[in-house]
């Protein structure tokens, strides 16, 4: 492979520069190891909690089905959520190297706290028998340790998982290697992934539950003792003033200088330092334009500014007015995650009351489904990348843009919710056949796998949108915000969480769709509400789409398509 050849030569360092200097340049590919572990550990940690955390709040801690599901879609928007406050922590305060390290010493104390409501009875309720209507509920200081955890844990693997990356890009001077390096990445985390919900999740529905949390305890430990071993060798970026301290600046400036009016003349406005030519701010929304309009006393007599919350840069202000002409696409992303947020969580219950036997002995742990989203989307990245997309575009003679690859991921996600809503009507027909409605825990005599092709149509449609997402928004992003543009991706999924939450209780509200025992409700209609709302943002997607036109390239295109 091409990372053999320069492994041991650092970020391809000028070997003029090498011998001129005493210090060995810090960075390079000897990182890649420390870093790695890392990834490793905190992708076992997270996949080891969410894989199964629906099935051990029901089994262990005697939750109803439908709770469980909203305590499992709050943890992951909460690890959706906070990179966000994460990535402005690292660019203003700490770096990216403290806010891992101390963001993955919170994730291990979560994991060892969680590990104990494992391993200590006492901090569990008594076990609840199948189809006894006598359990009981868990005491507050239960529910305590149990949020406490969850919470730490939730937060710890945030502020790791999502600021882990850029750091790792922060080691190499030149976008080749920084590609290479994200592929390594990606691959680490799948696997992480496949590992959690497979084998992790089989020792702790046939073993143990101590033992399985146990073992992504220790993940999280060993990862972060490997990665603070290489502390010695990593390029450090210093923090400088965060980029959302810029978009204030825009607001606060055009805000205080309202009642100014605006001029025609381009030196009237203040200028980047860099541009050699004087340059007028757009008229999209005008009023900001104010922001870099000059006033007595804004700046030094050099030019240089000496009230920053008066006055700002006109690409300041263009880059601030760029990122809102990207909301209304943004905003698109959100219903695209709540469908995948419906499907994560009831797809468990779903697999719960289901026959998951292969074989007379074998049994599939229900929190090991998502494991098919994972692996179509793998399959579905090798795919497109050395097959589908060069046979695009040598016929095309142009390569796939990549909101095209987003729209493709849309389409693909509201297909796989109506599947999903055909299975669950088959489902609902086999429990009124067999006359099991009234019986809490029963298994329906129905595989599993009929679950499959939903989930492997939205993994499918993952491997679309979702690299699509994080490209497009890298292209188009600002260029002091491109470190801070993957976790907008993170906060659209985190926000999709919430929204499913919010749509499971207004559904419980209104309807009787969605009871404790799915058996008597119609989650097939659910299924079919998400499928009709997603086709509306699909529709809604596509106008803004259409309407969108890119910024800084003259061709979205997907990363890899443009590396060939």
């Amino acid at each position: 492979m091409e990372i053999d050849k320069i492994l041991h030569s650092g970020d391809a360092e000028d070997p003029k520069s090498a011998s001129t200097s005493s210090i060995p340049k810090k960075g390079g590919w000897i990182t890649l190891p420390f870093i790695l572990a890392m990834v490793t550990g905190i992708s076992l940690a997270y996949g080891g909690l969410v894989s199964n955390l629906i099935v051990y709040l029901i089994q262990e801690f005697n939750v109803k089905s439908i709770s469980a599901a909203k305590i499992f879609n709050v943890v992951n928007g909460c690890v959706s959520i906070f990179p966000v406050a994460g990535a402005i922590i690292a660019d203003s305060y700490l770096g990216c190297y403290s806010v891992v390290w101390i963001s993955s010493l919170i994730s291990s104390l979560g994991m060892l706290l969680i590990s104990l409501t494992a391993a200590f009875s006492k901090l569990r309720p008594p076990h609840c028998e199948n189809g006894s209507n006598l359990c009981r509920s868990p005491s507050e200081f239960q529910f305590a340790v149990l949020y406490i955890s969850l919470a730490l844990a939730s937060i710890g693997m945030a502020g790791t998982r999502f600021t882990v990356g850029p750091m790792g890009a922060n080691q190499f001077d030149k976008p080749k290697y920084q590609g290479i390096f994200f592929n390594w990445y990606i691959f680490v985390m799948y696997i992480s992934t496949a590992v959690c919900s497979t084998a992790i999740v089989y020792i702790q529905d046939n073993v143990s539950w101590a033992w399985g949390f146990g073992i992504c305890f220790a993940g999280n430990v060993i990862g972060l003792v490997l990665f603070l071993a290489g502390s010695g060798f990593y390029h450090r970026i210093k923090p400088h003033r965060s980029p959302f301290a810029t978009l204030g600046r825009v607001i606060v400036a055009a805000t205080r200088k309202r009642n100014l009016l605006l001029s025609l003349k381009s030196e009237d406005y203040c200028q980047d330092h860099r541009n050699k030519t004087f340059i007028m701010p757009t008229k999209f929304f005008r009023f900001l334009n104010r922001a870099a309009l000059k006033t007595e006393g804004d700046a030094e007599l050099a030019g240089s500014i000496r009230k920053s919350w008066r006055l700002c840069t006109v690409k300041e202000v263009e880059d601030f007015k760029s990122l809102i002409k990207m909301l209304p696409l943004w905003s698109s992303a959100l219903l695209v995650a709540v469908p995948l947020v419906i499907q994560l969580s009831m797809v468990i219950i779903q697999a719960l009351t289901m026959d998951r036997h292969i074989g007379a002995h074998f049994k599939i742990p229900a929190g090991t489904m998502p494991v098919f989203i994972s692996m179509s989307t793998c399959i579905t990245i090798f795919f497109l990348d050395r097959l589908l997309f060069p046979v695009w575009e040598k016929f095309t003679h142009r390569p796939i843009t990549t909101l095209q690859r987003v729209g493709i991921g849309h389409l693909l996600d509201v297909l796989s919710m109506a599947v999903l809503a055909l299975v669950e009507a088959k489902r609902l027909k086999t429990v009124q056949l067999h006359n099991i409605e009234g019986h809490d825990n029963a298994v329906v005599p129905m595989s599993v796998f009929w679950l499959v092709p939903s989930l492997a149509l939205a993994g499918i449609g993952e491997a679309f949108h979702f690299p699509g997402h994080i490209s497009f928004y890298y292209q188009e992003f600002p260029a002091s915000l491109k470190s801070t543009s993957t976790a907008v991706v993170a906060l659209s999924i985190g926000i999709g969480f919430y929204m499913g939450n919010a749509l499971i209780d207004l559904v419980r509200k209104t309807t009787d769709w969605l009871p404790d025992n799915i058996n008597r409700g119609r989650l097939d209609n659910v299924y079919w509400l998400i499928t009709i709302l997603g086709g509306l943002n699909f529709c809604y997607f596509l106008g803004c789409a259409c309407l969108y036109k890119y910024q800084n390239v003259e061709n979205s295109t997907d990363a890899s398509v443009n590396e060939k």
